[in-house]
């Protein structure tokens, strides 16, 4: 590392990672980059915890637009990159159903959506019968399936095609665990490291994930983003072979389920009052027995006899103002970029956010995407984009 750099981000995943990518590939921008990273081996971090499963079936246009911009970047990899760009997409979609309740919002999220050229279909329970006979649609009056741009893809490709394409752009990444800032005339000078080395900066980009209300205080400023657990379940199903090509399966009741090569993977986010901040990776075990498994055995069927093989924690960095990202500077400090409180959303839009801030330090705007809707300084006014579809 030298003594100095133009940018330094802070948090080396698919957020920080991505954007290092993207400021490589701005226009006139040849300023040095430094990307710090407390836990090069991403053992603990969202981005490779995560179900990286991307759709836009979301409620608002900001969400829908930069989700189609991640399929379109995942999509085309391949070709842009080579080997290198293989993420193993699997472009199966998502079918979100709706029971009476919830089916007028389904309907209005759907035609939001398809408005802004996404690709997918509402269908009646008959229709949805006919598509995937293992499906029993008692209480379900609508759904939504995704034809294309929706599915899952390898987590720890895309990270890893970020930091490759980054570093052959100039970028580098170092192991290393920031503390703190040092501050002189209301911006951010350096970053102090725990080595007690200072890393002296003309921006810096806090990409921290669930350490962002952290990173944020170091400059005196604060944002209202808290870690959230949430696990991930996987079991076997002796009947497989008849759910060949599944969707990821949204229930009414928030359950979700997907294949995951001869497995699959399900989970449930927590009702609001039962999920505290926790930064922890324990299992809770009793969470599938006693709500998860019977909804999926009422749902499919042959679900009824499954095998539990295993699990694991991860964790969302969770926006508490609106489940959504908090992009850009606060007027008090306008040399720290925030990335931060995807709410469970920060992979799959990390093409976006990546490119979007980057154009925000290289040219001081948005160019290619606008993303204004989600400006930090929402934080300043209460003004809340509402998110309804977090899943």
């Amino acid at each position: 590392m030298r003594a100095a750099y133009d940018v330094v981000i802070i948090g080396g995943a698919a957020i920080g990672a991505a954007t290092a990518f993207f400021l490589t590939r701005q226009p006139g921008f040849t300023g040095s980059i430094l990307v710090l990273e407390k836990d090069p081996g991403y053992t603990q971090c969202s981005t490779t915890l995560s179900l990286a499963s991307i759709r836009q079936q979301f409620s608002t246009p900001v969400n829908v637009e930069a989700s189609k911009f991640g399929a379109e970047f995942i999509k085309s990899a391949p070709e842009l990159f080579g080997e290198r760009g293989e993420l193993s997409f699997r472009e199966q979609g998502y079918l979100v159903l709706a029971g009476p309740a919830g089916e007028a919002a389904l309907r209005a999220n759907h035609e939001l959506q398809i408005s802004l050229g996404a690709d997918n279909a509402l269908l009646t329970p008959a229709d949805m019968r006919a598509r995937f006979p293992w499906l029993a649609t008692e209480g379900v009056t609508l759904g939504c399936l995704g034809l294309s741009g929706e599915g899952w893809f390898d987590p720890h490709a895309l990270l890893n095609l970020y930091i490759a394409e980054a570093k052959g752009g100039g970028a580098e990444f170092a192991s290393a665990e920031a503390i703190g800032f040092d501050m002189h005339a209301g911006k951010v000078a350096g970053v102090r490291l725990a080595t007690g080395e200072t890393i002296a900066c003309g921006a810096a980009v806090n990409a921290s994930g669930i350490h962002a209300d952290t990173v944020a205080g170091w400059a005196g400023l604060s944002v209202p983003v808290e870690p959230r657990k949430r696990i991930v379940y996987v079991f076997d199903c002796r009947e497989k072979a008849a759910l060949e090509g599944a969707p990821l399966l949204f229930d009414p009741s928030g359950v979700y389920c997907r294949p995951e090569g001869q497995y699959f993977l399900c989970g449930l986010s927590p009702p609001e009052g039962e999920d505290p901040p926790c930064d922890d990776f324990e299992i809770t075990h009793h969470w599938f027995d006693e709500v998860i498994w019977p909804t999926l055995a009422h749902r499919v069927p042959l679900f009824e006899a499954i095998k539990p093989v295993n699990a694991w924690a991860g964790h969302y960095a969770y926006n508490t103002l609106d489940q959504n990202a908090l992009l850009g500077p606060l007027p008090e400090v306008a040399n720290l970029y925030f990335a931060n409180g995807f709410s469970g959303h920060g992979v799959q839009q990390s093409p976006a956010v990546g490119r979007g801030i980057a154009e925000l330090i290289a040219q001081g705007k948005y160019v290619t995407l606008d993303l204004s809707d989600l400006t930090t300084e929402r934080l300043l006014t209460g003004r809340a984009v509402r998110e309804a579809n977090v899943y």
